[in-house]
């Protein structure tokens, strides 16, 4: 078995596990919220307090070593450890501990879609109602974009708040749309412009006739995100993932369209695209081999700031929203958000983490310290401390207004995972020639359906 086989039976038997738990969950709310009112308090001098979290170990070493520090400055009673787990095996080990008897994490780190998996087992506190009486004065929800705020609601309820905020944007390579003679991109490039301008940024920058530079690279592999990149262009239309009652409503002619145009631009990618995913279109673009790349904002300091991973430089580098479709510009959301359990023996102290970690003080330092994207307005409307920030910003903000009214996510669903699997199986099959893009839809649907039922 494969290391994503496995990882899918492990969060198949941790759902099945969640389940079950889930009838016991008002009587484990009651004993939680029966706890001392101080919530276990923050904590004092010789009597210090202990909350743990789970991660993804891409950044928990990170918050570990830099962030647990500066936290402890304003919370110096709160002893903080933080466990990183590979992001394929995170959603089942989290699962697995908010349904036992005796959990071991007071805060759980969930990525985009995960939410309404994990609030399904009523292992979660609700932020808003739950720890009122914990949340400073303030620090203003209303502050946040709506966008990454909604990552972590679920039936009414503010389980969780961003703490690493993400979305999917156009990178641009301005050098090489100098050399093929085109104008710059902006944010209200049409899809129809970009497609007329894809074949002249093919490009034999050497002069052995052979062409050497490309317009595009991005998710094309069989890979849970590659739909992202279709879903991005449909919703840019105002088609929905999912519609108004909860079923698929893309297997029509919007949504083959965008699919289709989605494998068109492999038309326009190097060599072997068919096989690129997360990593080869970061090589490729950081190499300066193609014009365009579809990808996280998160990368962008490594991919136009850092000179140990990119060739590029910071004036080299344009980001954005992606091409423009008849309701908007193109996004889609990843965010990555901090939930505390109703088992924790320090809920408050849990809480202090996050509040402290999301609020406008802590996502300064966050975004300036270490370069992770805010999700609040004032923070995007303060200038960065770095130069390098000042573009992201604005594009991000532009993300985040553009994803809220066309719900430019994956779905919001406990079975998000299974969904998205089934929509990477099938549009895998359309990218490589197996079947149509009509008939690759029309498959899903129905699988998906049949999940959702």
């Amino acid at each position: 078995m494969s290391r994503n086989e496995n990882a899918r039976v492990v969060t198949r038997r941790a759902m099945l596990a969640a389940g079950a738990s889930a009838l016991a969950a008002p009587a484990l709310a009651t004993r939680a919220h029966a706890q001392a009112g101080d919530g276990g308090g923050l904590g004092a001098a010789g009597a210090p307090v202990k909350v743990r979290m789970i991660a993804n170990e891409a950044f928990a070493k990170q918050w570990q070593s830099a962030m647990v520090p500066e936290f402890n400055k304003a919370h110096p009673h709160i002893e903080v450890t933080i466990d990183g787990v590979p992001y394929a095996e995170l959603l089942a080990k989290s699962l697995l501990d908010v349904t036992g008897a005796s959990p071991t994490y007071d805060v759980i780190i969930a990525d985009d879609p995960w939410i309404p998996q994990l609030a399904q087992t009523g292992a979660l506190l609700d932020l808003k109602k739950d720890a009122a009486a914990w949340t400073d004065k303030d620090f203003d929800w209303d502050d946040f974009n709506a966008a990454p705020l909604a990552a972590s609601e679920w039936g009414g309820k503010q389980y969780g708040v961003p703490l690493r905020a993400n979305m999917l944007l156009m990178f641009v390579n301005k050098t090489l749309y100098e050399k093929a003679g085109l104008p710059a991109p902006t944010p209200k490039l049409t899809w129809a412009e970009y497609l007329a301008q894809a074949p002249k940024l093919v490009q034999d920058l050497n002069g052995d006739g052979k062409p050497d530079a490309w317009a595009i690279d991005t998710y094309f592999t069989r890979d849970a995100l590659t739909p992202t990149i279709w879903q991005a262009i449909m919703n840019a239309d105002g088609v929905p993932l999912l519609d108004a009652s909860g079923k698929p409503g893309f297997a029509n002619e919007a949504g083959v369209k965008a699919l289709q145009t989605h494998i068109d631009l492999m038309k326009f990618a190097p060599p072997g695209a068919a096989s690129h995913g997360f990593n080869e279109s970061l090589q490729a673009f950081r190499q300066g081999q193609v014009a365009t790349m579809f990808m996280w904002g998160s990368v962008f300091r490594g991919t136009a700031v850092d000179p140990a991973t990119t060739t590029l430089k910071p004036e080299q580098v344009g980001i954005q929203v992606m091409p423009v479709g008849a309701k908007g510009p193109g996004t889609h959301r990843g965010i990555w958000s901090g939930a505390v359990t109703n088992k924790s023996k320090q809920p408050r102290a849990a809480w202090a983490l996050l509040q402290w970690l999301s609020s406008k003080r802590g996502e300064l330092w966050h975004a300036n310290t270490l370069g992770v994207f805010p999700a609040r307005k004032s923070t995007l409307a303060t200038p960065p401390e770095s130069a390098w920030l000042v573009p992201v910003y604005a594009a991000l903000q532009q993300a985040y207004d553009t994803a809220a009214p066309n719900q430019m996510w994956r779905p919001r669903h406990p079975k998000s995972d299974a969904v998205q699997q089934i929509l990477a199986d099938e549009t895998a099959r359309a990218m490589t020639g197996q079947l149509t893009a009509e008939r690759a839809l029309k498959n899903a649907a129905e699988r998906i359906e049949r999940t959702l039922r």
